[in-house]
């Protein structure tokens, strides 16, 4: 029962892991066109975008979302 618990853990930490790999991607892509197509003062927005994402990157590891959630083969 214990170990269910555990396991049950274990999966839900893996996913929001790989959940967090894939926002990171597509906020430095969104991060990314944003800095080049905006204006001044969203420019530095979307450097807060871009450097969140990295963290989040660094943090959750760049093929992590993709190999859980199998977007391409």
């Amino acid at each position: 029962m214990l170990f269910d618990y555990f396991d049950a853990v274990a999966e839900s930490i893996e996913f929001l892991i790989a959940l967090g790999s894939l926002v990171g991607s597509l906020g430095l892509i969104v991060g990314f066109i944003g800095w080049l197509f905006l204006g001044q003062f969203q420019r530095h927005k979307m450097i807060g975008v871009i450097i969140a994402s990295v963290v989040l990157l660094a943090f959750c590891g760049v093929s992590t979302g993709f190999k859980y959630f199998h977007v391409y083969h």
